[in-house]
């Protein structure tokens, strides 16, 4: 195959697979830097790929900073979009107009290349050609917005959404709940179509009663796109038709650009509470993790369940460890929990005071007795290395460090 027969196959696969038309929009507004493709580009673009035919109508995606996701889906799905159908009316909103036209002009920068032209030839640019509108010769068009802006008189489908919250007005309860009702009540009213227009709502995570909190708990029609920065379970995520990746608990969401030790660090530096909204999409709840004594309930007979490890209903274990042996040492505790519709069933709790040697038996002997999905252990002290002595032993064990 000759280089021209290349450059036609690289062309054809553009116009009809999103995930190679986002290479190509990458090098244009990135010339000099490398790309790097990952799974999780492959399941944005997948689930991208389901709103443009129709498949998913409200789609929430949340991933980490410095993803693509920007990109992906305010800049690329745009011109990708216009490209198959100049039709389309479609509404962008970031949370500042200074966003807004960055990705605007980013968007305008795609569509003027040649190599988009001659991918796309019925897709051609009207007389209006600014910062905030494109409007095809087919009468669609891309508008740009903040999420406070002005929309009187318009209307577009898709609706997409880009961080439409920043991380310092995260801060402020007012700011929050004035972004949401802007979000729910302002935004979503322009859809040309409420009943079949798709609304995309893309961000990382900055609070509990952030914009994906608030759309979350007003409505059960959200497909939710949740990309943990470091896997806290076994998960499959779907990166294309009858496609997944598998994700291991412990697996880091692209190694290449942020490894583990990177990403430990940002913990380190930002604070627990942070990461784990930012990073890991689960934002600490008000009120903290603390446990209340009214969440506690007790049962008479556990559900029907089984530990094969191919179970819909996980088992957990919890691995508190101490360091030392003697009547005034503290005490190693595991507890063994069963997931099953949202509730937690205690298992089992061991209690000891052990040296290493008996609590690795103990450890392995209790992880073969209940085959946990996942072993969650203190990384600090005999914790730490108990964790690839288990790991070795064929278990899935990750470090935790507490909040």
């Amino acid at each position: 195959m000759n280089n021209a027969d290349m450059t036609r196959l690289a062309a054809a696969a553009s116009r009809v697979d999103f995930a190679s038309f986002v290479h190509r929009c990458f090098v244009t507004l990135n010339p000099g830097r490398p790309y790097h493709p990952n799974w999780h580009i492959l399941a944005i673009a997948h689930h991208l790929e389901e709103v443009r035919l129709g498949d998913i109508r409200r789609l929430i995606i949340n991933v980490q900073p410095q993803t693509l996701k920007s990109l992906m889906t305010s800049v690329a799905f745009p011109a990708f979009l216009l490209g198959h159908d100049p039709t389309k009316r479609i509404i962008v909103a970031s949370h500042s107009t200074d966003l807004a036209t960055k990705h605007h002009n980013d968007f305008r920068a795609i569509i003027s290349e040649r190599w988009y032209q001659d991918l796309f030839p019925e897709m051609r640019i009207s007389g209006k050609n600014t910062e905030s509108e494109v409007v095809t010769t087919r009468n669609g068009y891309r508008l740009a917005a903040s999420v406070d802006g002005t929309l009187t008189g318009r209307g577009g489908n898709p609706i997409i959404i880009d961080d439409p919250l920043n991380a310092a007005d995260a801060l402020s309860e007012k700011t929050r709940e004035r972004i949401n009702d802007l979000v729910r009540i302002s935004l979503l009213s322009r859809l040309d179509d409420p009943q079949n227009g798709a609304v995309i709502l893309v961000m990382q995570r900055l609070d509990d009663n952030d914009p994906t909190g608030a759309l979350l708990r007003s409505s059960n029609d959200w497909t939710v796109l949740k990309l943990a920065a470091i896997a806290e379970r076994e998960e499959k995520i779907k990166i294309g038709p009858d496609q997944y990746h598998v994700r291991h608990v412990g697996d880091v969401l692209q190694a290449e650009r942020a490894p583990l030790s990177v990403l430990q660090k940002i913990r380190a530096e930002r604070g627990a509470d942070v990461f784990a909204a930012q990073y890991q999409q689960a934002p600490v709840p008000p009120g903290g993790v603390t446990i209340k004594r009214e969440w506690i309930r007790r049962y008479d007979f556990l559900p029907p369940y089984s530990f094969e490890r191919s179970s819909s209903s996980p088992v957990v274990q919890s691995w508190d460890t101490a360091s030392t042996v003697g009547s005034a040492s503290a005490f190693s505790v595991c507890t063994t929990w069963l997931i099953r519709e949202k509730r937690y069933y205690l298992l089992d709790v061991l209690r000891g005071q052990f040296d290493y040697p008996t609590l690795r038996a103990k450890a392995t002997e209790y992880a073969g007795r209940y085959k946990p999905t996942t072993i969650l252990v203190e990384d600090a002290g005999v914790g730490t290395a108990l964790v690839p002595e288990l790991v070795n032993a064929g278990f899935s064990a990750i470090g935790v460090r507490p909040c």
